[in-house]
């Protein structure tokens, strides 16, 4: 019997490309597990990722030891600011090498979505987070003395979902870094404009109207105003509860985008 030949408009089965794999729980989870399995191997990344923040706040700290109404004024925020770059860091440096090994392109071949990927990627980082961003807040406010109005609980809560968008940013920006070093060259153009624009050094209504503009669409911004609101206000405040969903909102959907631009291997 001579093969039907399709009729136009249709696409032989072989030819359609594979539907989009729905987000696995079971792979999502075993991706993170491999994660932290590789990560447990290499000490002086959980070392950056957990004690740098802490070294740094300790060091902030004795640079105003002078003037300590300072550091009460600014440490919050660098509480939030330091896990968000350090985790960009490391996030984007490690997916890059997953890509770059040829491992990324193998765990593709198998069952495994994008979106299982990044999730995993998201769930291993964000659970070294927790450990970073708790060690953070403790020292800050129970072993520096850093003087809040608020609750620390709330500190804390900021300072992770500031890890897990430095965790999703890395990722997002390491689908288009061809290596390592340029991996690290996105921090300039992602991280600093946020740095300056997010009211640390001068408040975002003293800026040009331009500029004000500008760091009311950055995610940090709205990091250092949550933080802010703790260090003033005794209760959660609706401006906290805003600050606190915009920073998960854009963590949630650079991981999206994250997921949508991944590239099986480096051009």
């Amino acid at each position: 019997m001579t093969p039907t030949a399709p009729t136009a408009g249709t696409t032989p089965a072989t030819l359609r490309p594979a539907p989009p794999r729905a987000l696995n729980l079971s792979r999502t989870t075993a991706t993170a597990t491999r994660v932290l399995r590789q990560l447990g191997h290499d000490p002086r990344t959980i070392a950056m990722m957990i004690l740098i923040p802490c070294v740094m706040l300790f060091l902030l700290r004795y640079v105003f030891d002078g003037s300590p109404r300072t550091f009460d004024n600014i440490g919050a925020s660098l509480l939030g600011i330091f896990p968000l770059i350090t985790m960009f860091l490391v996030t984007s440096i490690a997916t890059l090498r997953e890509r770059t090994s040829g491992t990324l392109e193998r765990l593709l071949a198998m069952p495994l979505g994008k979106g299982d990927l990044i999730a995993g990627y998201a769930l291993a980082f964000g659970a070294l987070a927790i450990v970073q961003s708790s060690l953070a807040t403790g020292l800050a406010v129970w072993a520096l003395g850093l003087d809040v109005t608020g609750s620390p609980w709330l500190l804390l809560l900021v300072a992770l979902l500031d890890a897990l968008l430095g965790t999703a940013l890395g990722l997002f920006v390491s689908a288009f870094a061809a290596s390592e070093f340029q991996a690290v060259q996105f921090m300039p153009a992602v991280i600093f404009p946020q740095l300056l624009l997010c009211g640390l050094f001068t408040p975002r209504d003293k800026m040009h109207p331009v500029l004000e503009a500008i760091s009311d669409a950055l995610p940090m911004s709205y990091a250092v105003d949550g933080m802010n609101e703790v260090l003033r206000h005794t209760d959660m405040t609706a401006a906290f509860v805003r600050d606190a969903l915009v920073v998960a909102g854009c963590a949630l959907l650079v991981l999206a985008l994250g997921a949508a631009t991944l590239r099986r291997r480096t051009a």
